[in-house]
């Protein structure tokens, strides 16, 4: 049989050292938008067979890195030129950085033989980053590249996943080294599993608080999709018979029409629940910094990062650990038990259920509303009807995207997906470019606010490009509406419109110059049909449906900096 060791003598690149322990770690692909300082990472894809997909932004390359990693449970890898090359990522790394989402970001450096002499886009990358990353760090030597690529990856994973940094000097990078003096980390030993099901004395304190209450509430975070802790959610929920409420990515832990799946009561059962379990969600603006929960309730927090448990609200239990594995153990602690109380709980069940029919009921006017221009709960209602078993949902947006979170239901877990947390708008084509390139058989439908689009619309010819179909709606209202609200909340109608207004942009003409699918719609009878027509089309799609620019989204309107 042939020796496959590789000769130690062999000379080996920075740029083929970075390749190899991108395979090592499984990443089978990068966002890019290339400069010379990193080139030699390409060849390196090249020969270890990692696809390099080249996009018109680097902020782009950063998101479609953070999305990879959502959908794949694998981390994501963005790699950018020095300079604005990597200034132009800072967003998307700090978006992911807010979502938990494990990404490595490489950036080109000057050389280190010109350290400090003002070579060309020379910054201070490592500093720049440090705020927003997990781990950053220059690579010092050629030898040590795959060792600290590894290091960067083994960090994306320390408590919650997060994005890493790593600089590397365009003579680092270019140098050769004998493969015998650089460590190249073999897959699958060079970092632990993370995961832990938490204190099993904590864990069984949950099964007897859960067991006990009267009125319990769930709150599925984003942790639950991170964690692929869903089957273990949605076997608790059914087993004790507890309303289950989704966040973020936490959206589709149940199907709609699934009993314990609740949507719209989440105000009234944290008032008069007597127990609120909250499973990776930070107590955020979200969560009304944990002042909407009852002071009366018994609060139990479970989380992947010791210092979000307690913060900004005390709990009456904490556990740090894997969302899967603790509600796993809690269901089988809880199961041991001659009376799970599920039985018990069936009035409160009930109650919740009247109150998610009332919302339904009084907003149903507007979800079936024939007014032009189109009011967006009628669009939403549509999309929600139009997604399938295998629609991934993208939202991107402001006052669009929280009409959505109302009404879209994504029929399985992982199926959702927002910028999360730091509320950047642009994610969303980026998003569907690894949305659709990591998981091809999958339909994927994006619905953008027309403010939203425009920041990173051009990589729609990137979709293009690489033959990436998807359904897109752009709700456009010629506004950043959600900033106009809180503009006439606080000023009046004579300032509400004063550096929020945009365009009347037709973004349908604009998918069809760039070789996409485009229509327009204005009457909410052509809505679905546009949908379908899209679907059929095989190609990137925009619809642009001329939505009610005076119609605000609940949440717009209670949201707190405008009062």
């Amino acid at each position: 049989m042939p020796d496959d060791t590789p000769n130690p003598d062999t000379p080996i690149s920075g740029g083929h050292l970075v390749a190899k322990a991108l395979k090592a770690e499984g990443v089978d692909v990068i966002y890019t938008l290339c400069g010379g300082h990193i080139i030699d990472i390409y060849d390196g894809c090249v020969d270890e067979g990692i696809d390099v997909v080249d996009v018109r932004h680097e902020q782009v390359a950063a998101h479609a890195a953070d999305a990879h990693a959502r959908i794949t449970g694998r981390p994501g890898c963005a790699v950018v030129t020095a300079g604005p090359g990597t200034t132009d990522a800072v967003t998307g790394v700090a978006n992911a950085l807010r979502a938990e989402s494990p990404m490595l970001l490489i950036g080109g450096q000057g050389a280190l033989g010109q350290h400090k002499m003002g070579s060309l886009q020379d910054l201070p990358h490592v500093e720049m980053m440090t705020p927003v990353t997990k781990f950053a760090a220059t690579v010092p030597d050629t030898a040590r590249v795959a060792d600290m690529v590894s290091m960067a990856f083994r960090e994306c994973f320390h408590g919650a996943p997060g994005p890493s940094f790593l600089e590397i000097p365009r003579d680092v990078l270019d140098a050769k080294v004998p493969r015998g003096t650089a460590r190249v980390p073999r897959a699958g030993h060079y970092r632990a599993s993370t995961r832990s099901a938490g204190d099993p004395d904590a864990v069984e304190r949950l099964a007897e608080l859960l067991v006990r209450s009267e009125k319990p509430a769930v709150l599925l975070g984003g942790q639950v999709w991170t964690t692929r802790g869903t089957d273990a959610a949605a076997a608790l929920v059914r087993d004790l018979n507890l309303p289950a409420y989704m966040n973020g990515a936490g959206r589709g832990s149940l199907p709609p029409g699934d009993p314990h799946h609740f949507q719209l009561s989440r105000r009234h059962a944290f008032t008069h629940a007597d127990l609120i379990v909250v499973v990776g969600t930070p107590f955020d603006f979200r969560m009304g910094y944990g002042k909407r929960l009852s002071p009366a309730a018994t609060v139990v927090q479970i989380d992947l990062d010791y210092r979000t448990v307690g913060r900004n609200r005390d709990v009456d239990l904490g556990i740090v650990g894997d969302a899967g594995l603790v509600l796993a153990a809690a269901a089988q602690a809880a199961s041991g038990r001659l009376d799970t109380g599920a039985a018990r709980r069936k009035e409160w069940i009930e109650e919740l259920r009247a109150v998610e029919e009332a919302a339904v009921a009084k907003r149903l006017p507007l979800l079936r509303s024939d007014a032009a221009p189109i009011h967006p709960y009628r669009l939403v209602a549509e999309i929600d009807d139009f997604l399938t078993e295998d629609s991934v949902f993208i939202g991107d947006g402001g006052d669009i995207v929280t009409f959505s979170g109302q009404v879209v239901r994504p029929k399985a877990p992982g199926h959702w997906m927002d910028p999360g947390p730091l509320g950047t708008l642009g994610v969303g084509v980026p998003f569907v470019l690894a949305a659709k390139r990591a998981q091809p058989d999958k339909e994927v439908v994006a619905l953008f606010g027309d403010g939203a689009f425009s920041l990173t619309g051009w990589d729609f010819e990137t979709l293009v490009r690489f033959g990436l179909p998807f359904v897109g709606i752009v709700g456009n209202n010629s506004s950043m509406n959600q900033i106009r609200y809180g503009q006439r909340a606080k000023y009046g109608e004579a300032r509400e419109r004063i550096g929020n207004t945009l365009g009347d942009v037709p973004y349908d003409a604009f998918a069809r110059m760039l070789g996409g699918y485009g229509e327009e719609v204005r009457d909410p009878a052509q809505i679905r049909p546009a949908l379908e027509r899209a679907r059929r089309s095989g190609l990137p799609s925009l619809i642009n449906v001329w939505v009610d620019p005076d119609a605000y989204a609940p949440g717009t309107v209670n949201q707190t900096m405008y009062k």
